[in-house]
């Protein structure tokens, strides 16, 4: 039975779920001045956590063709046989509708209809589509895996806000840097799958120049949330200090010590918008800017 139950854990990819609900988390704290209340807290983290969890069972559905060919999936429940198509169905299917209902029912409508399109982005969208069509899949299916704050402040807010919208466009840009270290590791691997990532199509060097391209621009959105007034100076610095340091990776990227390098780069990319994000959420309770207190004044009396 514990077997049986950590295959289906698998199913829902819990490292990568817990940093999108992080994300959402964050997204929470940051959308109100003080605490968010606590209804919208537990019910939009678990509506949001298991909406995510099934839109990772649904993409190894999906790819269960793509996971027998590639060690790095090789392992995964569906790719080994421990379970069966039928049984990662329904429990995606399950997963997902009890996530729309508790946030439909305990938090709100818009979110649990954001929430609806991300998953449907992310199922559906990227892994059945576009992971297959273009090398830009990264990118272009990168707005489904950057919801996560937007769907965190409307749980809270019950609006979409530019805020949340600019929370959402820092993920967003910070994917394919992110995901292109892995996916020059993993070449060989999406060759044999063909699919058409783009170290496959373009090569190994053009993928590094435009992971050096996307930090570049990463870090020049990270400055937005301080130049907009939504956060202060102690966010900046960490922003800053932390975009040095993917920019060091990219630059050394570009002519690696070892092939393991691109692994290096990958993990510094999760810890990077990890303590992006908390730096933001430290600077949020600190109320460091003058212009982000004008701004929320300005709010409240709007």
């Amino acid at each position: 039975m514990r077997a049986i139950a950590y295959q289906y854990l698998e199913l829902t990819k819990p490292r990568i779920v817990a940093l999108l609900v992080f994300c959402a988390v964050i997204g929470m704290f940051l959308a109100v001045p003080g605490l968010p209340p606590w209804r919208a807290l537990v019910f939009g983290t678990l509506g949001i956590w298991l909406a995510s969890s099934s839109a990772a069972a649904f993409n190894q559905l999906i790819d269960r063709r793509i996971d027998k060919l590639m060690s790095r999936t090789a392992h995964r429940p569906l790719a080994t046989g421990q379970l069966t198509s039928i049984q990662v169905f329904v429990f995606a299917t399950a997963i997902g509708l009890l996530s729309m209902a508790i946030l439909i029912c305990w938090v709100n409508a818009l979110t649990a209809a954001l929430t609806f399109a991300g998953l449907i982005g992310y199922a559906v969208v990227y892994t059945a589509f576009l992971k297959r069509a273009t090398p830009q899949n990264i990118v272009i299916g990168g707005v489904a895996g950057a919801i996560p704050p937007v769907l965190g402040w409307t749980a809270v807010t019950n609006q979409l806000d530019p805020y949340a919208l600019l929370l959402c466009l820092i993920i967003f840009v910070w994917t394919p840097p992110h995901f292109w270290a892995l996916a020059i590791f993993r070449r060989d691997d999406y060759s044999r799958a063909q699919v058409p990532m783009l170290p496959v199509t373009h090569g190994v060097e053009y993928t590094r120049w435009h992971v050096l391209f996307y930090t570049v621009l990463l870090v020049i959105v990270t400055v937005l949330p301080y130049l907009t007034g939504m956060s202060g100076l102690f966010y900046l610095g960490g922003a800053l200090v932390l975009g040095a340091g993917f920019l060091y990776y990219a630059v050394k990227l570009l002519n690696p010590p070892d092939e393991r390098f691109a692994m290096r780069v990958f993990s510094y990319s999760i810890v990077y918008l990890m303590a992006l994000f908390a730096f933001m959420l430290v600077d949020h309770y600190i109320d460091a800017s003058p212009l982000r207190q004008t701004v929320m004044s300005l709010q409240r009396i709007g």
